[in-house]
């Protein structure tokens, strides 16, 4: 099964994809938008038919106190049109401290703030990817 993983931001959208297997998650595009979901479906229309993509994997931002806020209730609103437009499952990871983990692997890399800024949302959404691909992983060899 190859999955799309995507980290839903104010202004971005990381992505990233699976390998054919959906065992590896690697970073694959930052998509610029300003709440256009519109604008996000179409591309995620064009990555999903070329990738051939079965499912998605959307980062799920709940708050630390595991409420759900504006940015969640968003996220939910995009899962659905997503759902509809493209007709493919979505599955909700939560994310908390995706974006953190992901900015302490760049700093660890020596990256330069400026170029963190531009993969950040990717970097966070091949972690949210594989996390949710080891969690079911492990769920599966559990039975």
């Amino acid at each position: 099964m190859k999955y799309l993983g995507l980290d839903l931001g104010s202004r971005t959208l990381g992505v990233s994809i699976s390998d054919p297997t959906g065992l590896i998650a690697r970073s694959y595009d930052v998509i610029h938008h300003q709440d256009d979901f519109g604008k996000l479906l179409e591309e995620l229309k064009k990555i999903t038919a070329k990738e051939q993509i079965d499912a998605i994997v959307l980062g799920y931002p709940k708050n630390m106190n595991n409420t759900i806020g504006p940015r969640a209730m968003l996220t939910l609103q995009f899962q659905k049109q997503i759902e509809s437009s493209l007709q493919l499952p979505v599955y909700l990871m939560d994310e908390r401290l995706s974006t953190k983990e992901a900015e302490n692997i760049l700093i660890e890399g020596n990256m330069r703030r400026d170029k963190r800024k531009k993969v950040i949302d990717a970097v966070a959404a091949v972690i949210i990817l594989q996390q949710f691909m080891d969690k079911r992983r492990n769920e599966n060899g559990k039975k």
